[in-house]
């Protein structure tokens, strides 16, 4: 899902496309009820693709994106488009959309926004994102 050139991103907003949120959306719907994971890379903070990774983690309250994607995706094909990641996300099918404490423990990318989609209310998706630094979280606002 290319879009047109990127926008300034701000440290509490995360410009998040329309198509980008429902692919989100659609890839945690079709992982139920394991968690869902993946990547969106960008240019200048702002995000340009989604790419669905696969969840390696046994069990349904845990993700692990495969390493071999995981490499692929950061030093092959994202910096040959002229991009990096911006955000990882994943899905909480029966949780809220809050990172747990493994996904703060986990957080190794501190420049990436952490988007959690919760599929706890199964009518109504949540997606939100949320920058983790040194063990903090702080939520960022999702905007179109």
């Amino acid at each position: 899902m290319s879009l047109g050139a990127p926008e300034v991103q701000t440290a509490d907003e995360f410009r998040l496309p329309g198509e980008m949120r429902e692919a989100i959306v659609a890839h945690a719907l079709r992982e139920a009820p394991r968690e869902c994971c993946g990547i969106v890379a960008g240019r200048d903070g702002a995000p340009v693709q989604v790419y669905e990774t696969r969840n390696i983690a046994e069990g349904n309250r845990l993700y692990e994106i495969d390493p071999r994607q995981l490499i692929d995706l950061e030093f092959r094909l994202l910096p040959e488009q002229g991009s990096e990641i911006v955000a990882i996300y994943h899905s909480h099918p029966e949780s809220p959309a809050y990172p747990s404490l493994t996904d703060v423990e986990l957080a190794f990318w501190p420049d990436a926004i952490y988007l959690i989609c919760s599929l706890a209310d199964g009518q109504r998706p949540d997606l939100r994102g949320f920058r983790i630094r040194d063990s903090l979280v702080h939520e960022v606002t999702l905007t179109q």
